[in-house]
């Protein structure tokens, strides 16, 4: 058995693209040299702006918040105008190129009916005087608790960089309002990366039945074990390909035998396995897929939401939830096969907060005979319309690794196997005009305009 192995590690991308730890909070406020002065807005300055920050407004000025100091910090709101924006800035001096900095942004929310999309801040890190990158990067939060609010996160300046910014944003208010109180910007430990050993599968069984596709899967997470692999993605009905079995003759409960006899698996091999399987509850059939952790334990399942013809007029039950689940390396989520054809479903998970999205398929990553785009392009596109890692597992084509940017790490290319790649699921690789889409896609959405998607016809 050919076991093909593939390594993409982002050398250099977290100082050359200011990439930060998920999850990472700075060190303690003031250690190291402060960055950022009148970090808490107490001293006065002109034009009813606190001294050493300079409040920023939109080209059409009609359109601006109103920002101001007060006794509490510094205070945006627009009253009487739903789509106003603008907010406050302050140039950092003594950049440090390599350098990590923790930024640390307390604010009070007031009245936000959308706090991600109307609370931002961000840096622009620059050299001598020009933008290291044209959107900077946003900083992670904001983190709610009662009406006071968290942004918090490590950034890294890039190579070069001698300077940079720090803006407090607000968009679109619609009768709320955002009272800044605290900013700190101060070197710290550089962020960690977060490397993950991904693996799929390419096998397609033939002249078979459902109890030795069981052991030749089960030889699958043998060898995923062998390269020290932290998860694996099976295929879609993987007792049933190849076989004369039906659905309903392989369904059997989860967790129940199949999940037992794959936990084994996974158990002695210290990884997470992602596996298709058919699943029976009472008289209901469902096309689900499991996610077993390093134990063998089930960790979560997915049951396949869009139904193609072969498998509604077969009687398969739809699922209806869009569930992601905690590993020790990250979110995930599964979809299967057909619910790849649906921008909605990958985009429902990376909202959910997924990282990696795993999707055994039966059907393809080829061409079809005209040679019109069909499943290795859609995949690419997935992956970078939501900002996530995706692994697809198929029966025909290449099972692939495909990272956040729509970028193949990992392929079989018509070879039987595990195939695999290392990935940073810390780093965060932005688009050149755009920026990091991840974090601002989420923010730039309109679901209020969404509608007709939702509507029953």
């Amino acid at each position: 058995m050919t076991h093909a192995i593939m390594s993409f590690t982002s050398v250099g991308t977290v100082l050359a693209l200011c990439a930060a730890v998920a999850g990472a909070g700075p060190g303690p406020a003031g250690a190291g040299k402060q960055l950022v002065r009148n970090g808490d807005f107490s001293a006065a300055g002109t034009g009813g702006v606190p001294a050493h920050w300079e409040a920023w407004e939109p080209a059409w000025r009609k359109a601006s918040c109103r920002v101001r100091k007060t006794a509490g910090g510094l205070l945006v709101d627009a009253p009487g105008r739903d789509y106003a924006v603008g907010g406050a800035a302050q140039k950092l001096t003594d950049v440090t190129p390599g350098q990590a900095y923790a930024i640390d942004v307390l604010c009070e929310l007031r009245k936000l009916t959308t706090p991600r999309r109307s609370a931002m801040v961000r840096v622009t890190w620059t050299k001598k005087g020009r933008r290291c990158h044209q959107a900077g990067m946003l900083v992670r939060g904001p983190v709610a608790a009662g009406k006071q609010a968290t942004f918090r996160d490590v950034l890294v300046a890039p190579p070069g960089a001698d300077g940079g910014a720090i803006s407090l944003e607000v968009k679109w208010p619609r009768g709320g309002a955002v009272l800044w109180r605290r900013v700190s910007v101060t070197p710290t430990a550089p962020p960690k990366p977060r490397k993950v050993r991904i693996g799929t599968v390419y096998l397609r069984p033939s002249r078979s039945t459902p109890e030795k596709n069981m052991a030749l899967w089960c030889e699958q997470i043998d060898a995923a074990g062998k390269l020290k692999l932290d998860v694996v993605c099976l295929c879609e009905a993987i007792l049933r390909i190849g076989t004369r079995a039906t659905k309903g003759q392989v369904a059997k409960a989860i967790p129940g035998p199949d999940t037992e006899a794959l936990g084994a698996a996974a158990r002695r091999n210290k990884i997470w396995v992602v596996a298709g399987l058919a699943e029976r509850e009472g008289d209901t059939l469902y096309n689900t897929a499991v996610l077993l952790d390093r134990r063998g334990r089930l960790a979560g399942k997915y049951r396949k939401v869009h139904l193609p013809r072969e498998e509604w007029k077969k009687g398969v039950t739809p699922g209806s939830e869009y569930p992601v689940f905690k590993t020790d390396f990250g979110t995930v989520a599964i979809m299967i096969c057909y619910d790849w054809f649906f921008p909605e479903a990958a985009q429902i998970f990376a909202l959910n907060g997924a990282e990696v999205l795993f999707a055994p398929t039966w059907g393809n990553t080829k061409p079809d005979h005209e040679g019109r785009v069909d499943g290795e392009n859609v995949f690419r596109v997935r992956a970078r319309d939501n900002g996530l890692v995706l692994v697809p597992s198929v029966y025909d084509g290449s099972s692939m690794v495909i990272d956040p940017m729509g970028r193949i790490l990992a392929s079989n290319k018509g070879k039987t196997g595990v195939f695999w790649a290392e990935v940073d699921l810390a780093a965060r690789e932005r688009l050149w005009w755009v920026g990091h889409w991840r974090s601002i896609g989420p923010r730039h959405r309109m679901p209020r305009t969404y509608k007709p998607l939702t509507a029953e016809r």
